[in-house]
């Protein structure tokens, strides 16, 4: 009997028994976000303060849900670090689904932004609301489960993880086993603007 989940259910602990799963701990396993970032230009750091500013006054507000991180906090992102510019082509809501056919396992779900860049899915964009309760491990099964879903052979695929206070990167690749790292959090709210540590690492996975 095949078992069906729903992709914002799906825990650590169904992925590494379902498919196999495993952390890699090693800082070079994902060398991108730490290594050759790009520097800041003027402009970019006096829209990222306004990006922070929005944050704040959305913050505000709490709970806010997924929507409106996107309209202040994501959308501003991807515009700044020309996503929405050839060759990158920027999706929404896009259905997906994965299966273990030796398990009878089906993981289905939505992915809130996917970014294309020559047909091959670049980064995978899940957006969480913004609360004070909420923690980035609580979407990273679920972000995990989307990159798995959209792997192409031979690549390493990129996610982004945010609620917009904070934000994490995640990479995946598939050699004998599903394997991948993060990066570290990154908190909107700090004092010295960790949107640009975000902004640059988000460029850097642009330009591979």
């Amino acid at each position: 009997m095949v078992q069906l989940l729903q992709a914002q259910a799906v825990t650590l602990r169904d992925l590494i028994d379902n498919f196999g799963l495993a952390e890699v701990q090693s800082r070079s396993f994902f060398a991108e976000w730490q290594q050759n970032l790009p520097e800041l230009t003027e402009f970019e750091i006096q829209y990222l303060d306004k990006v922070k500013a929005g944050y704040l006054n959305l913050r505000d507000a709490l709970p806010v849900l997924e929507r409106p991180v996107q309209m202040v906090i994501v959308a501003p992102l991807l515009f700044l670090a020309d996503f929405y510019l050839p060759p990158f082509q920027v999706k929404t809501e896009r259905s997906i689904e994965i299966s273990e056919q030796d398990e009878g396992i089906v993981i289905r779900g939505t992915l809130d932004i996917v970014i294309l860049k020559n047909n091959f899915w670049l980064l995978i964009i899940e957006s969480k609301r913004l609360s004070f309760s909420f923690s980035l491990e609580v979407g990273l099964a679920q972000l995990l489960s989307y990159m798995i879903a959209s792997f192409q052979p031979e690549r390493p695929s990129y996610g982004l993880l945010t609620n917009g206070g904070d934000f994490m990167f995640v990479k995946l690749i598939r050699g004998e086993t599903w394997q991948y790292a993060t990066s570290d959090q990154f908190a909107t709210r700090n004092q010295t603007n960790s949107l640009y540590d975000a902004f640059r690492i988000l460029k850097r996975i642009g330009q591979l």
